[in-house]
């Protein structure tokens, strides 16, 4: 459980949230930015999670396929892959925006951009919450990923009663959706109190962690330390870094970061989603289920399945160590593809039946293995194992291997399931095993501690979180010794 984690308890500003008896929707100002957040912010998934689905919607509507000339194998996969490599491409500058323009702006600018290429493709012819609750909100950052699916895969089944191309050019303008809400709410709200102090604008930084984190009382004793904490720690920070990809690799211990970003970005796009996300149709045709009304059925059902599966997860993430989930979900993921395989083999060896349907089962059994680590957890770590001054680096070499994954899985998977049937899902039976082998030696445990304490994780001295924890101190000690001077003199009057 999080207080067992190494650390946790010994953070001040972790034990000070951690007591607030207060829940958060008490708080009318935190209540108002989370509500702002979800379109903002942790809705952005959406706008993702409708992306893949619409690629993996469209190619069971008859329309699409008649007009994209009946794709397979290669020319499917790149098909599917243009929205990864698109990403990839746009990564590099992701860094730049964010910490030269802020948060809100780098949202705004990625809306707009979504917007225009949503309105292209339809006509184509030929870091802000509250410590005590940041960690459910990044998770739910990732479950989000299934409203814009649910809503993309709905769409295409209601479409495709459609027999003509609008079939698949409605659910594609449908997409600027979760970008127009974005553009609309962004400016809302207020900017990352982290980013603020990294700019000099400390009055600016406190007003904001003043409203929402202290609903307004500038005497409070939390938001003094953790002004303090920030400030020290991005002082620390800063002295040792030049603000540039050079620091990725300047020390063990970034070194560490980037494998461990790097992979996970790999292991959220090659653990068998891609397969699930992208080409069902193939993966249902291998078990004699052709029919595309029933498929868009299914396929509607299972993103529904998931967003209850993220949303779940994200929900108890809370409650049990970092580690411990990532893998007890990878060995989940394992188990049923393992499952899947053998059903799926058994099935096209003897036709049966009930290997079929388990190996209906065995797909949406997928949805809570991966929600547990891979959905719930991804940000959430990424956050906690970066410092702010590397963060959003970090993020993009998250970014880069996953999008580059998912570029190499969409074109390969069509390939694969082609040329070699069910066996090709026992190479990712393999590579799961492998991603369990390393998430086992590589994952450190990050649970139960402040984000400022986490900027020196894997550091081999101890100073700079100490030099960080003992401003904090001395903060909330001397504020304890003005309150407690202040009802002496009231005493005496």
């Amino acid at each position: 459980m999080v207080g067992g984690s190494n650390g946790g308890d010994h953070n001040l500003i972790h034990r000070m949230a951690m007591d607030d008896p207060i829940p958060w929707y008490k708080k009318p100002n935190l209540r108002m930015m989370y509500l702002l957040l979800f379109p903002c912010v942790i809705g952005i998934e959406m706008t993702s999670g409708f992306d893949s689905q619409i690629i993996n919607s469209a190619q069971l509507l008859p329309a699409w396929k008649a007009y994209f000339g009946n794709p397979t194998g290669a020319y499917n996969g790149i098909l599917a892959s243009a929205l990864p490599l698109g990403s990839v491409i746009g990564l590099p500058f992701i860094p730049i925006v964010n910490d030269t323009f802020g948060r809100r702006w780098c949202i705004m600018f990625g809306s707009v951009v979504m917007i225009i290429g949503t309105i292209i493709q339809g006509f184509a012819f030929n870091e802000l919450g509250y410590p005590k609750e940041r960690p459910i909100l990044t998770s739910l950052f990732n479950a989000c990923y299934f409203i814009g699916a649910i809503v993309a895969a709905g769409c295409t089944f209601g479409t495709q009663q459609i027999n003509n191309d609008w079939s698949w050019r409605i659910p594609s303008l449908l997409q600027m959706a979760p970008s127009l809400l974005q553009v609309a709410f962004v400016f809302f709200l207020p900017e990352s109190p982290r980013y603020l102090m990294s700019k000099d604008r400390f009055e600016e930084a406190e007003a904001v962690l003043v409203k929402y984190h202290a609903e307004g009382n500038p005497d409070s004793e939390f938001v003094k330390a953790e002004i303090i904490e920030i400030r020290t720690t991005l002082e620390i920070e800063l002295e040792h870094s030049k603000r540039s990809w050079m620091d990725l690799i300047a020390t063990p211990g970034m070194r560490r970061r980037v494998i461990i970003g790097s992979l996970l970005g790999l292991f959220t796009q090659l653990s068998g989603n891609v397969v699930i996300s992208y080409f069902l149709g193939d993966v249902l045709k291998l078990i004699g289920y052709t029919d595309p009304s029933f498929q868009a059925k299914y396929n509607l059902g299972n993103q529904c399945w998931s967003l209850i599966c993220g949303v779940s997860a994200a929900l108890v993430v809370m409650r049990f160590r970092r580690r411990t989930m990532y893998l007890t979900g990878i060995i989940s993921i394992l188990a049923v593809y393992v499952a899947w395989t053998a059903c799926t083999a058994i099935f096209i060896d003897t036709k049966s039946d009930v290997a079929a349907k388990l190996s209906l089962f065995w797909i949406y059994a997928y949805s809570p293995a991966y929600n547990l680590c891979f959905n719930a957890l991804t940000y959430t770590y990424l956050i906690e194992i970066f410092p702010y001054a590397q963060r959003a680096r970090g993020i993009s070499i998250f970014q880069f291997w996953g999008k580059a994954a998912q570029f190499f899985g969409t074109n390969v998977n069509p390939i694969g399931t082609q040329a070699i049937g069910w066996k090709y899902l026992l190479v990712y039976c393999c590579w799961i095993f492998a991603e369990a082998v390393m998430i086992w030696f590589l994952w450190p445990e990050t649970s139960g501690r402040s984000l400022e304490e986490l900027a020196f994780l894997f550091e081999d001295k101890e100073e700079f979180a100490q030099r960080a924890e003992a401003a904090v101190t001395k903060t909330v000690l001397h504020h304890d010794s003005d309150k407690q001077s202040h009802i002496v003199e009231q005493e005496k009057v």
